[in-house]
């Protein structure tokens, strides 16, 4: 299992405080990215290979989608942490895919990151 979680958030207190969190569970982080640009340059650098990815709907230059599609394809567990995006859309473009909208309580964004670990955990030992 790899130990690095994709961040990408444009609002730079809500990144740090983001980081603070996903260290706090003993992750490494990759990021934080402001544009989709950014993050898909990321997501190209490390061939998609992430314990899981972090990421906020609408960035300074695009939304995140092109990006989540990538790391959807690539079975990278995706947790969505925005407050201008539709929930049930995402739902129902993303099925594995957990929503924390903002703002939300580190405990729970500490939770998300769990599952989606033993999720990233459950893939990689499934790809042998």
């Amino acid at each position: 299992m790899t130990d690095t979680v994709l961040l990408v958030e444009d609002e730079l207190f809500i990144a740090l405080d983001l980081q603070a969190t996903i260290e706090g569970e003993g992750f490494h982080v990759d990021g934080p990215y402001t544009t989709l640009v950014e993050a898909q340059e990321a997501i190209a650098r490390h061939q998609a290979k992430f314990a899981a990815a972090v990421l906020d709907v609408r960035l300074a230059d695009a939304t995140v989608f092109p990006a989540a599609d990538q790391l959807d394809a690539a079975g990278v567990p995706i947790i969505f942490h925005s407050g201008h995006a539709d929930e049930g859309e995402m739902r129902r473009r993303y099925p594995a895919a957990t929503v924390c909208p903002k703002p939300s309580p580190p405990v729970e964004l500490a939770a998300a990151l769990r599952r989606s670990a033993r999720r990233d955990d459950e893939r990689m030992r499934a790809a042998g």
